[in-house]
C-alpha cells in the first residue's frame, strides 16, 4: 500500500512541475527593438517617402525566471537591458552616421519593451 502511495506522489509531483513548465512557457519572450534614424535615405516606399529608420529586434527569453519574486522580475529586466544595450551597439556599428545617441536608442528601446516587462510582472503576481 505504501509503495502506490508513493507511485501516486511522484505522479503528481510530476503532473505540477509539468504545469510550471506550461505556465512559463506560455509567458513567452519579451521583443526588444532598437532603431536609429539614419541621415542618408536607404531607400523609398512604393509611394516615394524615403525610407530612414533602421532597426534591428531581439527576443528575450522569461526561461527560468520566477516573474512573481522581486529577483525575478529585476533579472527580466536586465535581459532586457543588455539585448536593448546589445541592439544598439550593433546598430551604431552598422549604422555610423545615425543621427541617434547610444544612449537614446538604449532608452527608447528599453521603454518600449518595458511595457511586456510589467504586464508578464503583473500577471505572474496576480497568479501568486
Amino acid at each position: 500500500m505504501s509503495k502506490r502511495l508513493i507511485k501516486v506522489a511522484v505522479a503528481l509531483l510530476a503532473g505540477v512541475s509539468v504545469n510550471a513548465v506550461v505556465i512559463a512557457q506560455e509567458m513567452g519572450e519579451v521583443t526588444v527593438q532598437a532603431s536609429r534614424v539614419v541621415k542618408k535615405t536607404i531607400g523609398r516606399t512604393s509611394s516615394g517617402v524615403p525610407i530612414q529608420d533602421i532597426s534591428l529586434s531581439y527576443g528575450v527569453s522569461t526561461a527560468g525566471l520566477d516573474l512573481s519574486s522581486s529577483a525575478g522580475a529585476a533579472a527580466l529586466k536586465k535581459r532586457v537591458t543588455d539585448a536593448a544595450n546589445a541592439a544598439c551597439k550593433e546598430l551604431g556599428r552598422q549604422y555610423p552616421d545615425a543621427s541617434t545617441t547610444d544612449a537614446e536608442c538604449v532608452k527608447n528601446a528599453t521603454d518600449k519593451a518595458m511595457v511586456k516587462v510589467n504586464d508578464l510582472v503583473a500577471t505572474a503576481q496576480k497568479g501568486k
